[in-house]
């Protein structure tokens, strides 16, 4: 299960607004490559909807089945807002319905021939 949590609200580069909903999964307990030491997070994803400010306001707080899953992707830079700092990723985190989920888990993805 995800909740959503937030919205955000974006321009196209002809005015038009449109919102995504921030969805966010439960909590995980992840160990600092730094440190060594665990800590607690939740992972976060945005979704594109057709939906305006207010129906997304409504929205919060909502549960939705599925999961945030990560994603590899072709690298992109990444600015992080505390520090300024711009790193280098390769993974985006993707919110997954149930449904995917289910067929992504009984698919076989690879073949092999003996």
């Amino acid at each position: 299960m995800v909740k959503i949590i937030d919205f955000k609200v974006y321009q196209t580069d002809d005015s038009k607004e449109f919102c995504t909903l921030i969805v966010q999964g439960g909590v995980e307990a992840v160990k600092s490559q730094e440190t060594g030491r665990t800590y607690l997070t939740a992972r976060t994803a945005r979704v594109a909807c057709t939906f305006n400010k207010a129906v997304c306001e409504s929205l919060i707080g909502t549960d939705l089945t599925g999961s945030i899953q990560k994603v590899e992707v072709e690298p992109y830079e990444y600015t992080i807002e505390e520090t300024g700092e711009v790193i280098s990723l390769t993974h985006r985190y993707e919110y997954i319905d149930e449904s995917e989920t289910i067929i992504k888990n009984n698919v076989v993805e690879t073949e092999e021939v003996f």
